[in-house]
């Protein structure tokens, strides 16, 4: 078996290169010392997001290739939640020296699969390889605004519709799954236990695992006139305050706009990773893509549910949530 120590790092990256998507941007690609890429804007959208074993995935729930496509769409999001374009991705990738390089191959096939599903257009143009003890990935991703305006969580107005594209508490299902069931009988994160729970829970396992964020739907708010948004990486509530806090104005939610289908209210609004996007548009606006209403922007400060203020933080906090076990 070919690892990563055993073969070294440009034997490596010479069968991780065919395998990972081309930015239709690229024009000077991986292989030099930097990239170099077109930008039909005069601005350019950045972000960057880490994911590290232990707080972000345990290896035994998560294969390579379902890695590698959150990893893509947890950037992705954050592009289109500024109303922009996602047009490439820097990938750094720390592995310990036995990763079997064809996991590595799979984890650059998730990249692939969740640029051509969610992002067409949008690749790797380069990255880093390193060694260390555990798996981390981070990712910077680049978009761009195509003479757009960006759209910042500060621009909410009371009387604004409050809207969200994507699911909603499905991912935090999933993860709320697989920390009950998805383990052995120590306790530990295990495939097989894992495994198991499908395909009954395939949905709510999948939205955590391999989410599928309405990346498209971001340019959409925009020329919608949406007036804030952001990506729902940690909860409704908990994000929803930053809109509320940065806006100076209070996020009042309709509890009966919250579809929850078979998932608990309260996982809608607490749980964490659906990478939704949640915006807010001038009353009247004719809603975009998935967009649905689900509340208004009032005066005042915080979020509620129905007029009944929400003060629990909610959502999730890697700094105050996470076990410390790498799994």
């Amino acid at each position: 078996m070919d690892t990563l120590g055993s073969i070294g790092e440009i034997a490596v990256l010479r069968r991780l290169f065919p395998r990972l998507p081309e930015a239709e941007s690229t024009i000077v690609g991986p292989g030099d010392d930097a990239a170099v890429l077109a930008v039909p804007d005069a601005r350019i959208v950045i972000t960057t997001d880490t994911m590290v074993q232990g707080p972000d995935f345990r290896r035994a729930w998560s294969s390579p290739f379902q890695l590698g496509w959150k990893a893509a769409v947890s950037n992705l999001s954050d592009v289109a939640a500024m109303g922009a374009r996602p047009t490439a991705l820097l990938v750094a990738l720390i592995a310990p020296a036995d990763k079997s390089v064809t996991e590595l191959e799979e984890l650059a096939d998730g990249f692939r699969e969740a640029c051509a599903a969610l992002a067409p257009g949008c690749g790797v143009v380069g990255g880093d390889l390193s060694v260390a003890d555990s798996l981390t990935l981070a990712i910077t991703a680049f978009g761009s605004l195509d003479g757009r305006e960006p759209v910042l969580r500060s621009g909410a107005r009371p009387g604004d519709v409050v809207a969200v594209s994507g699911a909603l508490g499905l991912a935090g299902e999933g993860i709320r799954l697989l920390f009950e069931r998805g383990v052995d009988a120590e306790g530990e994160p295990s495939a097989e236990a894992a495994a198991a729970l499908r395909p009954e829970f395939d949905d709510v396992l999948d939205a955590q695992l391999t989410p599928r964020s309405p990346i498209a739907d971001g340019a959409l708010a925009a020329d919608a006139g949406a007036t804030a948004m952001l990506d729902v990486s940690d909860g409704l509530v908990l994000d929803a305050r930053r809109i509320a806090r940065a806006s100076g104005v209070r996020i009042d939610f309709r509890a009966g706009d919250l579809d929850t289908g078979a998932v608990a209210l309260e996982r809608v609004l607490h749980g964490g990773e659906d990478h939704a996007l949640l915006a807010t548009f001038p009353a009247g606006t004719n809603l975009p893509g998935g967009f649905r209403a689900i509340g208004k922007v009032a005066e005042g400060e915080g979020v509620s549910l129905d007029g009944e203020a929400l003060d629990e933080r909610g959502g999730w906090d890697p700094y105050a949530d996470w076990d410390g076990q790498a799994g």
